[in-house]
């Protein structure tokens, strides 16, 4: 089973749910705006995660999910951190699907206060897939 980790946050909140997965997968942890976030071979699975900014996804996630593709994804599974609203999940769920990706029914979710608190659960999270 192959597994890539792709996320973008801008407070740091979803990068350490990223990164928390990511350990417990085995896989490094790349942000959306880096170099070295493209797809380039098939995974079985992608988690990927982003927040909720002035209800919607930060554009830099937005573009990223334009370039996958169902050729290069076998699944995708998502992940949020967020103050208020696990709307994020939805825009990302509507992004890929639509793209012909399918997306797994369950999410990672976590109020952002929430989060050092609960990285443990993240990694059991992560192992299920």
């Amino acid at each position: 089973m192959s597994y890539a980790v792709r996320f973008y946050s801008r407070s740091g909140n979803t990068k350490k749910v990223a990164d928390a997965i990511a350990e417990a997968v085995g896989v490094s942890a790349v942000s959306v705006d880096s170099n070295e976030s493209a797809i380039t071979e098939k995974v079985d699975v992608l988690f990927i995660g982003g927040a909720l900014y002035a209800y919607g996804i930060d554009d830099k996630l937005k573009s990223y999910l334009d370039t996958l593709s169902s050729d290069k994804v076998g699944k995708a599974v998502l992940f949020s951190t967020s103050w208020l609203s696990k709307h994020a999940l939805d825009l990302m769920r509507k992004s890929l699907e639509g793209k012909g990706i399918t997306v797994e029914s369950e999410t990672c979710y976590l109020k952002s206060k929430a989060v050092d608190s609960s990285l443990e659960d993240v990694k059991k999270f992560a192992k299920k897939f």
